[in-house]
């Protein structure tokens, strides 16, 4: 069977083909080769994603065989007796902690506190050193902070906690507080502890006490009574096989039925990141894998074109084919057999290259301080190979088909003619009108989403917006052959001045339209796309920072633990000391009291111009004077405050009323002068420091130095480095536009890769007529300057429309999106626009470079004598 389909004529006559184009595949095939690579790439990605997300929710099981969880968080120390004492248990722990005030030496730190497992199985923390805790008065400390205090095993460290009275205490000011006392009480280290799996590095590591110890701090912060559990991890008896599992799984739902469940740590970590995530891992490898189908459409043009120009070439052969008794299904199955032929090799190709470059990636990624543990070798999966290679032949089959289906209508006769070449011209007036309607069909929808998103109605305007968007850019795309030539033409007679070489660049944009619209239209999409969402993301930008600014208006903010007793100079020296801290301001909060019985409004007391240099709205700063009490629109809201002109708070001197300034910021307080507070609340101590951090500085480096700052003056205070925070959404938003660009910078290259090979494929296709161009005196260097200014054109005609294409597109996504938080200004990213314009210009240069060598290495009366 398989002798008798090698001598197949079809098969024979595909073999003979490529072997004489093997060049002219290449690019055809290098373009399904990265859009494979693209699909591979991102499957593994995904699984990557995804697998470490697990085992990094899972980390902080352990090696537990099973979890008992209870979504209410009712599980109490009885029900973990009753899982303890079910058959085949070897130990269960309730998963709880807390957070204590450790100080050594002057130094401050405030540590998240787990209770000594049972069984090592059920910690992923290790003993570094000592033991684990076995009293009240024992602690293990993580290394980190022992390094920090100077502290190793058998010193000690103290512990204070606030310990809440029985009722709140009214001082002489008026304002209420909670009353209490401050506890504190000397503990031996008995081991120090390290985090391999980083199960806790999102807090800063933990210490361990006793598990009684534990319990009764969470009794005393809880007013005497221990809060229920939410989880319990369950080490079964070695070895724990699958049936065993299943068999105390059963036990366990029969000994806990207040449980919500009982499951494995895999499955329930697997829970816990969809509850968290809603499916977002889901999302963002849709998104990526659309990604991927940009470059497998923009290879898809690509590879269509190469075969339009490849059956054009031959058509003469195809012709005699006919002559000799070749049938139409032959000559159709001869193309697609070409296309299958490149499309299985290609996508083979692209497969390996892109595991090989993910594995790449995960070599590499150790020297990388990512915070998180990457698998070292990538797995491979049934979709993972085969998914990549059914998309790169399915795209390469249906790029050929139309090829396929010119080249059978070839009529045998026309083998006689001196040129066999279809007219490229003919286009239907079907395409003529789904192109118009398409386009500006397209274009009246996305401007209806964009109102719907303004107007609120965001999910219907997005899901408006992206269909009116696709609608378009569909219509752009058909009608690209009316009038993307003319536009070419147009622009080439505009260096028309520059000599004969630019007026034959321009003629030959219209010489063929299908070809230079097929070959313009792939770095149009790609070009479009990278504009779009450069675009987007600067408009976004300035409205998320402006956003980022409103709900984070203060970078780092020091409180001291007990109000009443303020925060000390020696905190403010320190933090004016710290490098990256640029400014600070002493800071009195309470709760005031509103004359007219409303709920307490929060303020702040601060100086209008210390205020101005530390706030990042300094719109609300500028509108603080003596007798204004500046109201951010979540405190309105929040307080009853819309409207109110006037606002009058009282205290233990009287009262004061206020003009009320409103603005549209969202802070959770309202800021007045000190002079103003002291009119109705004298005496009252500055009990924060505000400071802003400089932008050039890493933000989480200027949090860390200010703790460790603060912690050095012995002050009794918490620091909330919001600018961490803030910093890290501007991280992501940056990391997310880096990783679109550079995915659709893929379209862009793949696209280039079509200009080179169109521009191969002329030369090939006019060896006659730049024949007779050099018999007739065009010189080498003007044959270059023709392909040349040819290439560039080409380029050029496809970066300009998609780059404008892409603003519109941009803008219109982001104000539909964004425009509940604030105005989405236009704005253009003229650095990316101008690297992906002179990019698509110097690609175009070069891309002519090696067609040009192929053209005027050729002489004129051996060129004359080609068929």
């Amino acid at each position: 069977m398989a002798t008798g389909t090698a001598n197949s004529p079809s098969v024979r006559l595909a073999l003979g083909q490529m072997r004489r184009s093997v060049g002219r595949l290449a690019a055809a095939g290098t373009a399904v080769v990265i859009g494979t690579a693209f699909v591979t790439a991102t499957l593994l990605a995904g699984g990557i994603v995804t697998r470490t997300t697990y085992e990094q929710v899972a980390a902080q099981y352990a090696d537990a065989d099973l979890v008992v969880f209870d979504s209410a968080g009712t599980l109490t120390r009885a029900d973990v007796e009753a899982v303890r004492a079910v058959d085949g248990v070897a130990a269960a722990d309730g998963l709880r902690g807390t957070y204590a005030e450790l100080n050594h030496d002057g130094r401050t730190v405030y540590q998240s506190l787990l209770a000594a497992p049972s069984d090592p199985r059920l910690s992923p923390l290790v003993l570094a050193r000592g033991t684990w805790p076995d009293r009240a008065d024992r602690i293990a400390l993580p290394v980190d902070v022992a390094r920090l205090f100077g502290v190793g095993v058998g010193d000690t460290v103290s512990s204070t906690r606030w310990l809440p009275g029985a009722k709140p205490a009214m001082d002489e000011n008026g304002p209420e507080h909670d009353g209490g006392r401050a506890g504190a009480e000397r503990l031996t280290v008995s081991g120090l502890v390290e985090d391999p799996l980083r199960a806790y590095a999102a807090s800063g590591g933990v210490a361990v006490v006793s598990p009684a110890a534990l319990e009764r701090r969470l009794a005393s912060e809880a007013g005497g009574t221990v809060p229920g559990l939410r989880t319990v991890v369950v080490a079964l008896a070695e070895p724990a096989g699958a049936a065993a599992v299943a068999a105390a799984r059963d036990a366990l739902v029969a000994a806990v039925p207040s449980a919500t469940g009982v499951t494995t740590p895999e499955a329930y970590a697997e829970d816990v990141v969809a509850g968290i995530s809603d499916g977002q891992n889901i999302i963002f490898l849709v998104f990526v894998l659309a990604l991927a189908g940009v470059s497998l459409v923009v290879s898809g043009l690509v590879i269509a074109n190469t075969f339009q120009v490849l059956v054009a070439q031959r058509a003469r052969t195809l012709a005699l084919l006919r002559c000799v008794g070749a049938s139409t299904g032959q000559v159709y199955r001869t193309v697609l057999l070409e296309a299958a032929v490149v499309g299985v090799v290609a996508s083979v190709v692209g497969l390996v290259a892109g595991s090989l470059f993910v594995q790449a990636g995960l070599l590499v990624a150790p020297a990388f301080d990512l915070g998180v543990a990457l698998p070292r070798t990538i797995s491979l999966s049934a979709p993972v190979l085969l998914l990549p290679l059914a998309v790169g032949l399915l795209v390469t089959l249906l790029a050929a088909l139309a090829p396929a289906r010119a080249a059978s209508r070839v009529a045998p006769l026309a083998a006689l003619s001196p040129d066999v070449r279809p007219d490229p011209r003919g286009v239907g007036r079907a395409r003529s009108a789904f192109a118009g309607i398409a386009g500006v069909g397209g274009l009246a929808l996305l401007v209806a989403g964009v109102a719907l998103g303004m107007s609120g109605r965001i999910d219907v305007g997005l899901f408006a917006a992206v269909l009116g968007g696709s609608m378009s850019l569909v219509g752009v795309v058909a009608g690209s052959v009316f009038w993307l030539p003319r536009v070419a033409a147009g622009l080439g007679r505009l260096v028309d001045v520059a000599g004969p070489a630019a007026r034959l660049a321009s003629a030959n944009a219209l010489r063929n339209p299908r070809r230079t619209a097929a070959t313009s239209t792939a770095l149009l999409v790609g070009v479009t796309l990278v504009s779009m969402m450069t675009t987007g993301a600067a408009s976004a930008r300035v409205t998320m920072d402006h956003q980022l600014d409103s709900r984070f208006p203060v970078d780092l903010q020091v409180a001291g633990l007990t109000p009443a007793l303020g925060v000390g100079a020696p905190v403010r020296t320190a933090l004016d000391g710290v490098d990256g801290v640029r400014s600070t301001a002493e800071v009195t909060t309470l709760s005031a009291r509103r004359a007219d019985g409303g709920a307490r409004v929060p303020v702040a007391a601060v100086d209008p111009e210390a205020l101005r240099s530390v706030l990042n709205t300094p719109g609300d700063a500028t509108r603080l004077r003596l007798g204004v009490v500046v109201v951010p629109e979540r405190v309105a809201t929040a307080h009853g405050l819309q409207g109110r002109d006037t606002l009058t708070l009282r205290g233990g001197a009287g009262t004061v009323t206020l003009d009320v300034v409103h603005t549209g910021t969202l802070s959770d307080r309202a800021y007045l002068t000190p002079q103003d507070l002291a009119a109705f609340a004298p005496g009252r101590a500055a009990d924060q420091v505000w400071a802003g951090v400089d932008d050039d500085h890493d933000a989480a480096a200027v949090v860390a130095a200010a703790q460790r700052a603060v912690s050095a003056t012995g002050e009794a205070v918490s620091v909330t480095g919001i600018v961490a925070e803030r910093d890290s959404y501007q991280r992501i938003v940056d990391v997310i536009l880096g990783i679109v660009v550079g995915l659709l910078a893929v379209a862009v290259v793949i696209a280039l890769i079509g200009v080179a090979n169109t521009l191969s494929l002329s030369v090939v296709e006019r060896t006659r007529e730049n024949a007779v161009l050099r018999a007739i005196g065009l010189s080498k260097a003007q044959l270059r300057a023709t392909l040349a200014i040819e290439g560039m054109v080409i380029s050029g005609v496809g970066a300009v429309l998609g780059i404008v294409l892409g603003l519109v597109y941009g803008w219109a996504g982001a104000a539909t999106a964004l425009s509940t938080l604030g105005e989405v200004p236009l704005v253009v990213p003229w650095p990316a626009v101008g690297t992906v314009a002179v990019t698509a210009l110097v690609a175009g240069l070069v891309a002519s470079v090696a067609p040009a060598r192929a053209a005027t290495r050729t002489a004129p009366v051996t060129a004359l004598s080609a068929r």
